[in-house]
């Protein structure tokens, strides 16, 4: 497993109850989303019990967890590894964020109890400009995370934000690892992400739907040149 810097690391030593394996999974899953672990790395259950302070009980626990979402990968004969996405892994979560992502964007806006919803949205467009100029891609994807869950977390119905929170997890590992690299859109994206609030801001739901859907739909458009691309190379 990569050796962490201490005073940077997400992986440190947790305190409380060595039984929290929502906290171990949170820890875990913020150090590979923030490209501390890398993709097709082991993650190895005394490494990461000793870094966070705990038992090796919950490490295995939340790694188990974590493979039902998809963010990491059983491997027979090596263990559980940082999943590696393909184009077409990345396109098939697109095309589901897009089934259900635009539809709760226009709930929370539509809501009058969604204020908190906006205000965190704000927040972390706020973040992300700070982040642009700093060239920053694994704290931009996070921030523009932060941004999107903000967008849906307002939408009240708890089975399509747990299935976006996974959604968004598998984003942003395969936008750091693999999109950016290809179509560096963080720019267009924040400008996306300002119309789209605004919107939401002014109560137009509507207006929040189209341009989410909008939004999903581009890279999308960029998923599917660039599988067309590899087929006929």
């Amino acid at each position: 497993m990569t050796e962490l810097a201490g005073e940077t690391s997400r992986l440190r030593p947790l305190g409380g109850p060595s039984s929290r394996t929502d906290l171990v999974a949170d820890s875990i899953r913020t150090a590979i989303l923030a490209g501390e672990l890398q993709p097709g790395e082991t993650l190895v259950e005394r490494r990461l019990s000793e870094l966070l302070g705990v038992s090796k009980t919950p490490v295995r626990e939340a790694l188990i967890g974590m493979a039902h979402t998809g963010l990491v990968t059983v491997v027979p004969n090596k263990g559980i590894t940082v999943r590696s996405l393909t184009l077409e892994d990345i396109r098939k979560v697109y095309e589901v964020r897009m089934l259900l992502e635009p539809w709760a964007a226009r709930t929370t806006a539509g809501s009058a109890a969604a204020a908190d919803c906006l205000q965190q949205a704000q927040d972390a467009l706020n973040e992300a400009a700070g982040l642009l100029s700093a060239g920053n891609n694994n704290e931009l994807s996070m921030a523009n995370r932060r941004f999107h869950r903000a967008l849906y977390s307002g939408c009240g119905n708890r089975l399509v934000i747990d299935q976006l929170d996974d959604l968004q997890d598998l984003t942003a590992l395969g936008v750091v690892n693999l999109l950016w690299d290809r179509w560096p859109t963080w720019r267009e994206e924040f400008v996306e992400h300002a119309e789209i609030l605004a919107a939401a801001n002014d109560g137009n739901a509507e207006e929040a739907e189209t341009l989410v859907r909008k939004h999903i739909q581009q890279s999308l458009t960029n998923l599917a040149e660039a599988e067309n691309a590899e087929a006929t190379s």
